[in-house]
């Protein structure tokens, strides 16, 4: 059973923001050897929220949530992570099931955007995402912009 939270940043504890970065470097730095800032400055600003999903008090499933400032531009999803060892427990599309929620309930107006890894491009397409950019380059791993509209179920 996976316990999901949905916090503010302002409502993230110590321990909780420990469990994220972790997260986040065991997968995008470690895994995918991929060196790169990780911690970015946007983890603690603004509106920007935080999807976790626990299971057995241990992290296994995160994404973050960044609110534009600006009236047309979209609300950006990314560090969308599974932990390894729950990969293939449909735990993706569980975390974007809430992650989207998420986002239509804090801003129910906005379009929504992701790059996501190139190779997952039919992934986020069944959540309603088509891509809005060619394949591009991102810390040497292929990636698509892709975007939701508003009101899109």
């Amino acid at each position: 059973m996976i316990h999901w939270q949905d916090l503010h940043h302002s409502e993230l504890s110590v321990t909780a923001l420990y469990a994220l970065l972790k997260l986040r470097c065991a997968v995008f730095v470690v895994e995918q050897q991929c060196p790169y800032q990780d911690v970015d400055g946007d983890d603690l600003v603004g509106e920007n929220r935080h999807i976790l999903g626990w299971h057995n008090d241990e992290l296994v499933a995160y994404a973050r949530i960044l609110k534009s400032d600006g009236e047309l531009e979209p609300v950006a999803i990314g560090r969308v992570i599974v932990s390894e060892a729950l990969r293939g427990a449909k735990l993706g599309e569980q975390l974007m099931t809430q992650t989207l929620a998420s986002c239509v309930n804090h801003w129910p107006e906005k379009a929504f955007y992701l790059g996501a890894q190139a190779h997952l491009q039919s992934f986020y397409a069944r959540f309603g995402f088509t891509p809005v950019t060619g394949v591009y380059d991102e810390d040497g791993i292929p990636h698509i912009g892709m975007a939701r509209e508003p009101g899109q179920a």
